[in-house]
């Protein structure tokens, strides 16, 4: 009972959350410099057409009634329109986002094998060549850019060793897409029974995948180390082993004991990853949310850049709170009041 009261108080606070991220987008995107108007037009438009486009879009309007006919959209679902395609918001935002889900996950799952691996073995052998080794691994891991590391993969595994597809999209030039159910390609490959375009989509997802996941599993490495250090050397460990318990059963113990810190870190990376893999999605035509919202940037699509900011914020809001309710279940030391 205690836990559902907690959960019910963290729930409480969403909505006051996510007004604070649609306040932050509205202001933010219309701060930003540049007339989308006159990108529209072009610059052989004349004014008349200019104040046409201007009041078709309501940007003729003062700013605060701008913001109070945002917030009452919102209220009845609706994010608005792009200014250049006219297609609702919220629709580009379930084809988009499933992509950038999927990248998440995938790559989230392998940083989290690859960093937890690392830092276990730093920790347990902490002070050996082991430990000195994995810490140079995580160090190098961390220091190189996500994008640098992406296109040192592409000239090596692509371009060198043929090992992987062109970076030009989640299927070959020549694949044909599966029946569209969720928006997630591999999910609707697999919905639709071929094989041979989830062959495909899977092949073109190994180096973005491999990329995020190298590059943030420094950060599990990390947060593993930390924490299983202080943990294999508390007294529960040292009296499992005085047990005569067997080493697998003691790290267990010290799992237990370090698993808080590393699932936060786990839930941060999540609500990181869902707007910050925008450069790999560009570099390898990934056509996820990322990719979406900085073509809306470039095109100073207003609308689009509040959606994307107000569905990232609302996830990183959902992430956030998930892991504080996950948490205060496993740990016990969380206080409720």
């Amino acid at each position: 009972m205690r836990v559902l009261r907690y959960a019910r108080r963290r729930m409480f606070f969403l909505p006051v959350g996510l007004l604070s991220v649609i306040v932050l987008a509205f202001l933010l995107v219309n701060a930003l410099p540049g007339n989308p108007v006159g990108v529209i037009a072009g610059p052989a438009a004349t004014p008349e057409e200019l104040a046409q486009i201007e009041s078709r879009l309501g940007l003729d309007q003062p700013l605060w009634e701008r913001f109070v006919t945002y917030i009452g959209n919102l209220a009845q679902g609706d994010l608005g329109s792009s200014y250049y395609t006219d297609r609702s918001i919220l629709s580009e935002i379930v084809r988009f986002a499933p992509a950038t889900l999927e990248l998440v996950i995938l790559s989230l799952i392998v940083a989290a094998v690859l960093g937890i691996g690392l830092g276990t073995l730093g920790a347990y052998y902490k002070g050996t060549m082991a430990d000195r080794t994995s810490r140079f691994v995580i160090t190098t891991f961390q220091s190189i850019p996500d994008f640098f590391l992406a296109l040192l993969l592409i000239y090596l595994c692509f371009y060198i060793a043929g090992w992987a597809p062109a970076p030009v999209g989640r299927l070959g030039l020549m694949d044909e897409a599966p029946p569209t159910v969720t928006h997630a390609l591999l999910v609707d490959s697999l919905l639709s029974g071929d094989m041979k375009i989830f062959r495909s989509a899977v092949a073109h997802s190994v180096l973005p995948v491999l990329t995020l996941g190298i590059y943030y599993s420094a950060y599990f490495a990390r947060s593993t180390y930390a924490a299983l250090v202080p943990a294999l050397e508390s007294k529960q460990v040292e009296f499992a082993r005085a047990c005569g318990l067997p080493e697998r059963s003691v790290l267990a113990y010290a799992f237990r004991q370090a698993r808080t810190p590393i699932l936060t870190y786990g839930g941060i990376l999540l609500a990181a990853l869902l707007g910050g893999a925008a450069i790999i999605e560009t570099i390898f035509s990934w056509g996820g949310f990322g990719e979406w919202a900085i073509d809306s940037i470039l095109q100073l699509d207003m609308p689009a850049v509040q959606g994307f900011i107000v569905a990232a914020g609302l996830g990183t809001l959902l992430a956030f709170t998930a892991l504080d309710i996950l948490v205060a279940v496993l740990d016990p030391r969380v206080r409720y009041d």
